[in-house]
């Protein structure tokens, strides 16, 4: 059996749609939008609204955690957009909803997906395909082995579509059980999983998942959400945790073969 892994696409639907070559499933952990490709600032919604200059403005300041001016950059930009008469919210869903035309299409059969904290999950029936199963704290069967799915992340000084307080999210853990692959989008909370090496500051782990590897032991974690990780692995006593890669960056699966 052969599985393959993607996780942060933010927007890359050129190489999803290559992703499932070769693989009896492909597995995606989430964020399929691009905000703001903090590699080339030329890309995503935010600059195609707002132009570069100011994503590049946005990202020297949230990259020097300076949230609070990057808050205040974003309030002046979208009051402008408010006082032109869009209406913000339609303007994001619409941006959000032409690249989830592209990155379902890209999908292929079977795939199973959960959320990142960067999507918007009430669009997503609209857009999965009989081919595609949407799993959230739930858990599946692939090729005698079980998945389980929790999707989103914790709540963040950057406010991102879908953080979820931290009760509701072990609560999400808590209901999978034991399982044999633990997919989620946020890493478990160690610190050198947690760590982005280019953005210089932890992401937010989860507590929750780090208590359910100790106890239930499932063979695999796998997650994504942090782009350049410390370390991609590590091994948690017999669990093997690995970030499966930013696959906006690499379009390259993991791979996961049993």
């Amino acid at each position: 059996m052969r599985v393959h892994v993607v996780s942060d696409v933010h927007g890359n639907s050129r190489d999803l749609a290559a992703a499932g070559d070769g693989a009896d499933a492909l597995v995606c952990l989430g964020d399929l939008v691009l905000f703001l490709d903090y590699a080339d600032h030329s890309r995503g919604i935010f600059p195609d609204l707002f132009g570069v200059a100011n994503a590049d403005a946005l990202v020297e300041l949230r990259t020097a955690r300076r949230f609070d001016e990057a808050r205040e950059l974003g309030r002046r930009l979208w009051g402008e957009l408010d006082r032109s008469g869009a209406s913000r919210e339609a303007v994001i869903e619409s941006a959000v909803r032409r690249q989830y035309a592209d990155l379902f299409a890209a999908f292929p059969t079977p795939t199973y997906a959960t959320y990142g904290n960067v999507d918007m999950p009430r669009l997503w029936p609209e857009y999965a395909g009989p081919g595609t199963t949407v799993l959230d704290g739930q858990r599946v069967e692939i090729g005698g082995r079980v998945f389980g799915f929790v999707g989103g992340g914790l709540a963040t000084p950057m406010k991102t579509p879908y953080e979820i307080g931290d009760e509701e999210y072990a609560a999400k853990v808590e209901a999978l059980g034991e399982v044999d692959v633990l997919c989620t989008h946020i890493p478990p909370d160690v610190p050198e999983l947690c760590y982005d090496t280019v953005a210089r500051r932890f992401e937010r782990g989860s507590a929750a998942l780090l208590h359910a590897i100790r106890t239930t032991r499932p063979r695999y974690s796998l997650f994504g959400h942090v782009h350049q990780p410390l370390a991609r692995r590590a091994r948690i006593g017999s669990t093997e945790c690995v970030n499966v890669g930013h696959f906006n960056a690499t379009g390259t699966p993991y791979v996961l073969e049993w």
